[in-house]
């Protein structure tokens, strides 16, 4: 990697100053963790002249009741995330996608807020400099052509954050900062299927909370497949939240992760209410996951493979939470 570009470093007190600064400097970028960031600085991908650090907004972190479910905030670390005594009784999903993130150096840093904004990822995108340069760049940075559909349009770099599956299984909705003040909206509102533009953030816009409301008597997991055990992004990641009335299943709701620019809920999940949770129902869930995730050569392995285990993490995780 290079080193960092030349900026200027910005560390407001508040989130109205740190909007203010992002409307003046629409190029800017935003600091939190930087775990994201600083790597694709460093391989020349984007050279903004402001970068906003977080740091020293009050508050940002905290971990808090609300409404009756919890509301964190989004400079909250993964490694706070992960051993949370709440988030771990109360959707387990989250505190076990947190865990699988990257490796405990990059957890105890890296934030809520930057793995749900995390950038997508392609192999011809997240390159050193001189190897995109070869290349004639791509759709995303500095190109005209996305080398893994070059006959389409659109760029098809998959986003891999492992935090948002789970979060929308669990029906959260985001807190977003402007300049007309915070609005709050569906987790799932805050992605596009877009690979080169996949957040729906204006530029001075900023992530600032997320809430999970309370859900009595549902069980939520996480499972995910990575080349290694550790460090690795999701080849795909599913998250199932679920609930069981008499043998049968009362709610589900599942998200899905690495296979798509933008994670999702899948659709079709209602239909299975009042089945029984056995491997009947999860093959139809597998099914249905089957149909919906897109995956693409963006990554080292093949979409084939990528589609066929986000099928059986899904069908394995129901009969799982089912079980206990």
């Amino acid at each position: 990697m290079d080193r960092l570009p030349h900026f200027t470093l910005a560390r407001p007190a508040s989130l109205v100053d740190a909007v203010r600064l992002l409307m003046a400097n629409p190029e800017g970028r935003i600091l939190a963790g930087g775990t994201d960031l600083i790597p694709n600085l460093r391989r020349g991908i984007g050279t903004p002249a402001l970068v906003v650090d977080l740091s020293a907004i009050h508050g940002l972190d905290a971990i808090e009741e609300a409404d009756g479910g919890l509301r964190v905030g989004a400079r909250a670390t993964l490694a706070a995330l992960a051993k949370h005594p709440e988030i771990a009784a109360r959707c387990a999903a989250v505190a076990e996608a947190a865990k699988t993130v990257a490796g405990p150096g990059h957890r105890v840093v890296a934030t809520l807020g930057g793995n749900l904004c995390l950038d997508t990822r392609c192999v011809f995108y997240n390159q050193a400099e001189w190897w995109r340069r070869g290349n004639d760049y791509c759709l995303k940075h500095r190109g005209s052509v996305c080398h893994v559909a070059p006959q389409g349009a659109r760029c098809h770099a998959a986003f891999s954050g492992d935090l948002a599956p789970a979060l929308m299984a669990l029906s959260a909705e985001v807190e977003i900062a402007s300049a007309t003040g915070t609005r709050r909206a569906p987790l799932e509102s805050l992605y596009r299927d877009d690979g080169a533009n996949h957040l729906n953030l204006a530029p001075w816009e900023i992530l600032a909370a997320v809430r999970i409301p309370a859900a009595p008597g549902v069980r939520s997991g996480y499972r995910k497949s990575r080349a290694r055990g550790a460090i690795d992004f999701p080849l795909a990641g599913v998250a199932v939240a679920l609930s069981v009335a008499e043998g049968r299943l009362a709610s589900l709701r599942v998200g899905v992760t690495g296979t798509n620019s933008r994670p999702f809920v899948v659709d079709g999940t209602a239909d299975l209410r009042g089945c029984p949770p056995d491997e009947e129902t999860a093959a139809k869930l597998g099914k249905l996951v089957e149909k919906q995730v897109r995956p693409m050569r963006t990554t080292v392995t093949s979409s084939h493979y990528r589609r066929q285990v986000a099928m059986v993490l899904a069908r394995r995780l129901l009969l799982a939470l089912a079980a206990a």
